[in-house]
C-alpha cells in the first residue's frame, strides 16, 4: 500500500492537496525492487502548468516503457507547502512513489522560460540535494536539464551536473543504458559525467572552462580534455511519424491550463520569423503523417475521457495535411460531442470555414499576431504578414459572424520609431472600422471589441535578433505609453482595449537568455532572499533581483543595453543548434535593412538545416 509523503493534516491546510497525492489516471506505478533507474522528472512551476506540458508527457512515457526504469513526476509546490516543508524538513517527493527525490538517481528538469530559474532551486532545496553541481557527491541524483532554455544553459550551468540539448528522443536511451552499465560497475559521478559528455547531444557544464577578456566577453570556451567534444550538436528526431508518443496520458485530478488532449503535427516552422527562437531551433519543419494522426487521436480520446483535442504546432496552417485531419476530427470528434481547438491558424477562408463548424462564433475571439504596426516594423522582423492579409482575413470573420479579435504585437524591437507605436493603435482602429463597414447594423452581434496586447521585445539565443539592444524599463513603458495615449486618439477607441506586459520582467528575462556562467551567483543570491515564482507577478520582486545584481557585481546594461559586434563569442556560441551563425548574421543584417527572406517552402535560404536530411529542406525531392 502506497504511504502519502504528506498527512492528512498538512494536506488539509494546503490549497489544492490534489497536487501533490500522485494516482492520476494512466500513472504508472511500479515496483521499485524489479528496476535499475529511478527517474524524476520535473516541472518547475505549479502541477497546473506542469501537467499541461507535453515535452514531459512525452519522456515519461518513453521512460516508462523501458522495464529497467521507473520515471514519476514532480512539480513546485506552491508557496504555502514550501513553507511547511521547510519548517517540518519534509523533503520532496515524486508523485508516483512518495518517496524523496534524493534517493533518485536522476532528476531531469524541463525548462522552458527564464523566469523559473529560482523554481529550480527552490525544487533541490525542498529535495534536500545540494543546489551546486560541484557540491555533490557519489551517491546523489543526476541533476540534468532540458528544453528552450538549455540553448543557452549558461546563467544556470553552476546548478547542473549536465544539459541535453535537443530532442528527447534520440539519446536518452543511451544515456539511461550508459548509467546502468556504470552503476553495476560500482563507477563513480565523475566517471559517469565524463563518459555521458561523449554522448551526442549530452553537455556536461563541469568540465568546460570559460575564460573572458578584459572586457566581460567570452574570449574561449573549451572542454577541460581532449576525448570529450568542443561543440555540442543539438539532437533532432526526422521521423517524428514512427517517433514515440502517449496513447495514455495522465490524466490530471485538477483542471490543468491545457485541459484537453494535444496531438502534435509537427515541429518546427518554416517562416523565419526573426526574433522567434522557437521557429530557429527546432528546424527543419516535420510532419507528422496524417494516418498516425488520426490513431493516435482516436486512442488518447479514448484513454483519457477528456471532452476536447488541440492541436500542437508552432504554425498549424502550414501543415500540408491539415484539411484531412480537420476533416476527420470534425467526424470523429461531433458524434462524441468532443470540443476541437485549434491555435496557430492563419486567418484565410479555409481556417474560417473550419473554425466556424468547430467554435461557437458568439463566445470566441479571433487571434492575429502581427507582431508590429506598421509594414516596415513587419519586413525587420520578417513577419511574412501583410495589411492586407489582415484586413481581408479580419474582414472574412466579421462576415462568417465574429466580433471579437485579438491583436500580438510587440514593442521595443530594433529600429523601432514613434511612428511605428503609433502604427498599432492605427491598425487597431482600421481593423474596427472595418467591421462596421462590412457588418450591417441589423445583423450586428453587439459593437466589435478590438483587443490590443503588447509584450515587450526580448532577443534570445540563436535567433537573427540575438545582436539587438534592450532599453530600461522605464523606456519601455513610455512606448506603452504613446500607445495607450494613442489608442484613445482614435475615432473607434470605445471598440479598443489596450494591454501591456510588465516592463521589469523583460529586462531580466533578457538578461537570463542572453548571460554567461557569471548570472548564476546571482540567482542564487536572489533565491537566498526568498525569491522564487518569479513568473508570477504576485510574487516577483524586482528589487530583490537588482539586490542581487549589485551584490554580485553585475553589471545589467551589460547583458542589455550593449551593442555587441558581429564576431562576438556569445555564452551559447558551443551548442550546434543546425543553424549557422553566418545565417543568423545575415537575416541580422537584412533585419536592418528591412529585407524580406521568403519562407522555406518559398525558397531555400540557406540556414543550415538542411544537414539534417530531411523535413520542408528535402520535400520539393518527395
Amino acid at each position: 500500500m502506497r504511504k502519502l509523503a504528506l498527512s492528512d493534516e498538512i494536506l488539509m491546510r494546503v490549497e489544492k492537496p490534489a497536487r501533490y497525492i500522485g494516482n492520476e489516471l494512466n500513472s504508472v506505478i511500479k515496483n521499485p525492487e524489479e528496476i535499475d533507474i529511478r527517474f524524476a522528472m520535473c516541472f518547475p512551476d505549479v502541477y497546473e502548468i506542469g501537467m499541461s506540458h507535453l515535452g514531459i508527457q512525452i519522456l515519461y512515457d518513453m521512460f516508462n516503457r523501458r522495464e529497467d526504469t521507473w520515471c514519476e513526476r514532480v512539480y513546485s509546490p506552491w508557496p504555502d507547502l514550501h513553507a511547511i516543508m521547510k519548517e517540518e524538513q519534509i523533503p520532496l517527493f515524486g508523485l508516483e512513489s512518495q518517496e524523496p527525490l534524493k534517493n533518485f538517481d536522476f532528476l531531469g528538469i524541463t525548462i522552458q522560460y527564464e523566469m523559473c530559474y529560482t523554481n529550480i532551486l527552490q525544487v533541490l532545496d525542498l529535495a534536500q540535494i545540494p543546489l551546486l553541481a560541484k557540491d555533490r557527491t557519489d551517491g546523489m541524483p543526476i541533476i540534468i536539464g532540458g528544453g528552450p532554455c538549455t540553448y543557452n544553459p549558461e546563467p544556470i550551468a553552476d546548478f547542473f551536473d549536465m544539459f541535453y540539448i535537443g530532442e528527447g528522443e534520440l539519446q536518452y536511451d543511451a544515456l539511461l543504458d550508459l548509467y546502468k552499465s556504470m552503476k553495476k560497475n560500482s563507477s563513480s559521478r565523475a566517471d559517469f559525467l565524463h563518459e555521458a559528455a561523449k554522448i551526442p547531444g549530452i553537455y556536461v557544464p563541469g568540465l568546460y572552462e570559460v575564460t573572458y577578456k578584459e572586457d566581460g566577453t567570452i574570449e574561449a570556451f573549451l572542454p577541460k580534455y581532449e576525448d570529450i567534444p568542443v561543440k555540442i550538436k543539438k539532437q533532432v528526431d526526422m521521423d517524428l511519424t514512427h517517433s514515440v508518443y502517449p496513447e495514455k496520458p495522465v490524466v490530471p485530478f485538477i483542471k490543468a491550463t491545457q485541459d484537453r488532449v494535444v496531438l502534435e503535427i509537427q515541429r518546427g516552422c518554416i517562416r523565419g520569423c526573426r526574433f522567434c527562437q522557437a521557429g530557429m531551433i527546432y528546424r527543419p519543419n516535420r510532419e507528422k503523417d496524417v494516418s498516425r494522426l488520426k490513431e493516435l487521436a482516436s486512442k488518447m480520446l479514448k484513454s483519457t475521457g477528456y471532452e476536447e483535442i488541440s492541436l500542437s504546432s508552432l504554425s498549424s496552417s502550414d501543415y500540408s495535411q491539415l484539411d484531412e485531419l480537420v476533416t476527420f476530427l470534425i467526424e470523429e470528434c461531433h458524434q462524441n460531442g468532443i470540443n476541437i481547438s485549434l491555435p496557430s491558424l492563419r486567418i484565410d477562408a479555409f481556417s474560417l470555414d473550419v473554425m466556424s463548424k468547430v467554435q461557437d462564433i458568439k463566445k470566441s475571439s479571433l487571434t492575429f499576431a502581427p507582431e508590429a504596426g506598421s509594414q516596415r516594423m513587419r519586413n525587420v522582423i520578417n513577419k511574412g504578414l501583410t495589411i492586407d492579409n489582415i484586413l481581408n482575413g479580419s474582414k472574412l470573420a466579421f462576415e462568417g459572424g465574429w466580433n471579437k479579435v485579438k491583436l500580438y504585437f510587440m514593442l521595443g524591437l530594433p529600429t523601432e520609431t514613434e511612428e511605428d507605436m503609433r502604427a498599432i493603435p492605427e491598425l487597431a482602429n482600421e481593423v474596427a472600422a472595418l467591421y462596421y463597414d462590412t457588418v450591417p447594423k441589423e445583423k450586428r452581434n453587439g459593437k466589435c471589441q478590438i483587443t490590443i496586447s503588447t509584450s515587450f521585445f526580448v532577443p534570445k539565443p540563436f535567433t537573427p535578433l540575438q545582436w539587438a539592444t534592450m532599453l530600461d524599463p522605464q523606456d519601455y513603458l513610455e512606448r506603452a505609453k504613446i500607445v495607450n495615449d494613442h489608442v484613445k486618439a482614435q475615432l473607434n477607441h470605445k471598440s479598443i482595449r489596450y494591454n501591456w506586459h510588465e516592463a521589469d520582467v523583460t529586462v531580466l528575462e533578457g538578461i537570463l537568455a542572453r548571460g554567461d556562467r557569471k548570472i548564476s551567483s546571482a540567482i542564487l543570491s536572489v533565491y537566498n532572499k526568498g525569491q522564487y515564482f518569479d513568473a508570477w507577478s504576485e510574487f516577483f520582486d524586482y528589487q530583490k533581483w537588482l539586490d542581487s545584481f549589485a551584490e554580485c557585481g553585475i553589471d545589467i546594461d551589460f547583458y542589455t543595453k550593449r551593442q555587441r559586434s558581429d564576431d562576438e563569442i556569445f555564452p551559447w556560441d558551443f551548442i550546434d543548434a543546425g543553424i549557422s551563425k553566418a545565417f543568423m548574421l545575415s537575416e541580422w543584417k537584412k533585419a536592418l535593412q528591412e529585407t524580406v527572406t521568403p519562407n522555406c517552402r518559398m525558397k531555400c535560404a540557406g540556414c543550415g538545416a538542411r544537414q539534417f536530411e530531411g523535413g520542408v529542406c528535402y520535400e520539393d525531392q518527395n
